[in-house]
């Protein structure tokens, strides 16, 4: 019965006026940040986080969340009829919905992003309210050690899969980690890299960081690209619902996309883009119409739109229960989260029952009011990309620098801002992924205190994250992670050495 008196605690929490208010704003926001290109869950929530503050930390991540996987799906709206998409994990829509708006079948293909995001979002908070107290649990055991190389298995993995380059990813993971260290170091009280500042004895502020990397440096980028190219809108032509024969082909795709992005963005921590490439590629294989895709296929979208969902309510499964973000967007969530002084990880399903429960709850009724809300008024949606560049830049600007400097009121933390901001526009220009800097920052201290801990424990021993079995599991899984870009070269290198036969 533990499990209906928890889900029924969670909707006594979400179903207040006040959650609901927030559910519906985030989920509302989330839709705008989808369909604006190039902002992304990513840069809405770090820009976002202000409003957060004072709020109870259990209205404050309904928030974050209703963003989160409002984003995921408003970015399929403006890649079905603009060919355009509204953050990175709807790119693989583009393939086939712009194909099926161009033929006419624009409703059926929206209709499809829907219904798929609803069933993958369902999905993943079913699978959350399951095993979350069970992992949980099963984490308890954990000391610092597994704590340690835990969390080292998740920066890599995560930063294994960030952009195109490992080399780039690890470089970004460094600069994370790097500032994660400036502040007073707090076993032996000595200033890091503060250059003599008083103002940095306590760290650079998460918020600083986050909001130049993420929202000053799209504000730069757009800056320096201001001639766009004129974007052919497409109508919406007959119904917006889906036909026998698009039931009967969409719901096969439906199914392997939310089991697949779930399993990307929940188990591997890869994220939404990731896991809607993945869903992608098995549809061209497993399909029936699989020669159809890239010219106006329905699974082309079912698939996708159902994986970048059911992978953004998979990442949160690391976020509640192990307190390690599963993306950059959880990492985000993450660090929020401490500046509201909570703690995620495996303690918070008995501490704060309320909290995660809410969520919980907040997330199917966040998943329906998307269903609700989207398809009525898609022409609101796509009408937001008549909003002139300048104004969008503006606003960036001006709700970047408040947020930041009503958090201290300093005049540091501007100049800080700006410096990030420059910072991440280089790292663009130069391919270099901003996410892993962020979990390399909110993981950095983490780390470190877990790291120290278990070589206490051990008198100074590194062997003691080799002879405990989870630490040694975790460990090989960041080598692993670390290397498997490299392994097929090294398979073709051995493939060609066996070839010509071993030297004498």
């Amino acid at each position: 019965m533990w499990f209906f008196d928890n889900l029924a605690l969670g909707f006594s929490v979400a179903l207040t006026p006040i959650n609901l208010f927030y559910a519906l704003l985030g989920v509302f926001l989330g839709t705008v940040i989808g369909v604006l290109p190039g902002i992304g869950p990513m840069t809405g929530i770090a820009l976002l986080i202000p409003i957060t503050f004072g709020l109870p930390p259990t209205s404050a991540i309904i928030l974050m969340a209703g963003i989160y996987y409002g984003a995921m799906y408003g970015g399929s709206t403006t890649s079905i009829l603009v060919n355009t998409p509204g953050e990175s994990s709807s790119v693989v829509t583009c393939f086939d919905g712009y194909q099926m708006a161009k033929q006419g079948r624009a409703g059926p293909a929206l209709a499809a992003a829907a219904i798929g995001s609803f069933i993958a979002g369902t999905f993943a908070t079913l699978v959350l309210m399951l095993i979350g107290p069970a992992v949980a649990a099963f984490a308890l055991n954990f000391g610092p050690p597994e704590y340690f190389t835990l969390m080292l298995a998740g920066l890599t993995v995560v930063t294994s899969l960030a952009g195109r380059s490992l080399v780039k990813a690890l470089l970004a993971t460094t600069i994370g980690l790097a500032i994660a260290t400036i502040g007073i170091d707090l076993q032996s009280g000595v200033p890091r890299y503060t250059f003599g500042n008083p103002e940095l004895l306590d760290g650079l502020e998460f918020l600083v960081v986050a909001i130049g990397l993420f929202a000053l440096s799209e504000v730069l980028v757009n800056l320096a690209d201001l001639r766009q190219a004129i974007q052919e809108r497409l109508a919406i032509k007959g119904g917006l619902w889906l036909t026998r024969e698009d039931w009967r082909r969409a719901t096969p795709a439906f199914i392997r996309g939310t089991l697949s992005g779930f399993f990307v963005g929940g188990i591997a921590g890869a994220g939404a883009a990731v896991a809607s490439f993945f869903s992608y590629g098995i549809e061209k294989k497993m399909a029936k119409h699989k020669a159809e895709l890239g010219t106006g296929a329905i699974e082309g979208v079912a698939a996708p739109e159902a994986a970048n969902n059911a992978a953004a309510g998979g990442a949160l499964i690391h976020l509640l229960c192990l307190g390690i973000p599963g993306s950059g967007t959880t990492a985000i969530m993450l660090g929020a989260l401490l500046m509201l002084g909570l703690q995620p990880g495996p303690l918070l399903f008995q501490q704060q029952p309320q909290f995660v429960w809410g969520l919980i709850a907040s997330m199917y009724i966040g998943n329906a009011m998307l269903l609700v809300l989207n398809l009525p008024l898609v022409g609101m949606w796509v009408k937001i990309l008549d909003i002139p560049l300048y104004l969008l830049v503006l606003f960036i600007i001006l709700f970047s620098f408040l947020g930041v400097y009503t958090m201290n009121n300093s005049t540091q933390d501007l100049f800080l801002l700006l410096v990030f901001g420059i910072l991440g526009y280089l790292l663009r220009r130069l391919d270099i992924p901003a996410a892993p800097i962020i979990l390399g920052m909110v993981l950095g201290d983490l780390m470190e205190q877990a790291m120290r801990q278990s070589l206490l424990i051990s008198d100074g021993s590194y062997a003691i994250f080799v002879t405990r079995p989870f630490s040694l599991f975790f460990l090989l899984l960041a080598i692993v992670s670390i290397t498997n870009p490299y392994w097929k070269y090294i398979g073709v290198g051995l493939r060609r050495w066996f070839g010509r036969g071993a030297p004498a």
